[in-house]
């Protein structure tokens, strides 16, 4: 019984004292707790120095910074101001009394309280500074205006567009070919395909590419990462193919165009991964000719681009050369000299129409 009341009283000792000698902790531990909000500050203080290194590193390459690293900049920015003003508050001329010939216990007491809870929120907010990533890249949406948007509707090629959008949207197709003589506009058509199935919403990435003679595979994988928002740390092109598989890999559905098509493309040199290895990625590819798309590339499903008949090539050369009523004979047999080739059609029509206007 005696033990029981012993215990008792302990307990009602403890509630009692703790109340009473914890304000008297603050004035005790008073140096220690200002100390204490220093230490921590500048903890923090490097730590926003090398997050603020980061973002801005990233703000220079473009990217965008993550919300969350943001709000966190600001509120250490208003608990830095927080903290200046309770170090301020703590100069000696501010915690003296009776004339200042003693400290002030009771400023003391207050500021040191101050110090302990300003010291907890520092130490918290050093905590939450630690971040998986600052910034993400800004993906550039792929801009078709030069030949989408400005894109002339023919009545011989609708079937064709239509045609090859089918082709895309077929799962057991991952490989579709255009071709035709060089400025018969498979160019055109294929930037017209792409923006339709971006708009469209067909493929969440369309990324275009010229292959063109040369085949620079480094300037293959280039335009690709770009589309991409992907940099290369790597210098070399097996490097650089591996990077880019991997990033590509990550699409659910993507389209790639490639565009000038002359000799067999070896797909895995550049780091495209193509049927069993993603079933998700389909190219549309350009040639000139159907041997480099049906036997070199292994293309499923190929389309002809031919030559416009005369109603359309007067329409194009119309529309590039503007109102010739004083050239239009000549105009006529300009356009039907050239065949039905929009390239020579529209260097032609360019050409006439400067001649008209000077």
């Amino acid at each position: 019984m005696v033990e029981i009341a012993i215990s008792v009283a302990a307990k009602v000792a403890e509630c009692l004292v703790a109340p009473i000698a914890r304000p008297f902790s603050y004035i005790w531990n008073y140096k220690t707790n200002f100390d204490n909000l220093k230490t921590e500050d500048q903890k923090l203080q490097d730590r926003t120095e090398t997050v603020q290194h980061l973002v801005e590193e990233a703000t220079r390459n473009g990217d965008q910074i993550e919300q969350h690293v943001s709000i966190w900049l600001g509120h250490v920015k208003n608990i830095t101001n927080e903290v200046s003003e309770v170090i301020k508050e703590n100069e000696p001329a501010n915690m003296k009394c009776f004339k200042g010939l003693c400290p002030n216990p009771k400023k003391r007491y207050q500021h040191s309280r101050n110090a302990v809870k300003k010291a907890k929120a520092v130490a918290r907010l050093y905590e939450e500074g630690i971040f998986d990533r600052i910034c993400y890249q800004i993906i550039p949406k792929e801009t078709w205006i030069p030949s989408y948007k400005g894109y002339m509707v023919f009545e011989s090629r609708t079937s064709t567009l239509e045609n090859i959008l089918d082709a895309l949207s077929n799962p057991d197709v991952n490989m579709v070919g255009i071709y035709g003589t060089g400025g018969i506009g498979k160019t055109t058509l294929a930037r017209e395909i792409a923006g339709q199935v971006e708009d469209k919403k067909l493929f969440h990435v369309v990324a275009f590419a010229e292959v063109a003679v040369k085949q620079d595979i480094k300037e293959i994988q280039q335009e690709i990462a770009d589309k991409l928002g992907l940099k290369f740390p790597e210098e070399s092109v097996s490097g650089r193919a591996r990077r880019l598989q991997e990033r590509l890999q990550q699409e659910e559905k993507i389209l790639l165009v490639l565009d000038n098509i002359w000799e067999r493309l070896n797909l895995e040199d550049v780091g495209i991964p193509f049927g069993n290895d993603h079933k998700g990625c389909k190219l549309l590819l350009t040639a000139r000719s159907l041997d480099v798309l049906s036997n070199k590339m292994d293309s499923q499903s190929n389309f002809k681009v031919d030559f416009l008949d005369e109603g359309e090539a007067w329409s194009l050369f119309e529309k590039k050369a503007g109102p010739c009523d004083r050239l239009q004979a000549l105009a006529k047999n300009v356009a039907e000299a050239c065949g039905g080739l929009p390239i020579a059609i529209n260097s032609v029509a360019v050409a006439l129409k400067a001649k008209e206007e000077f």
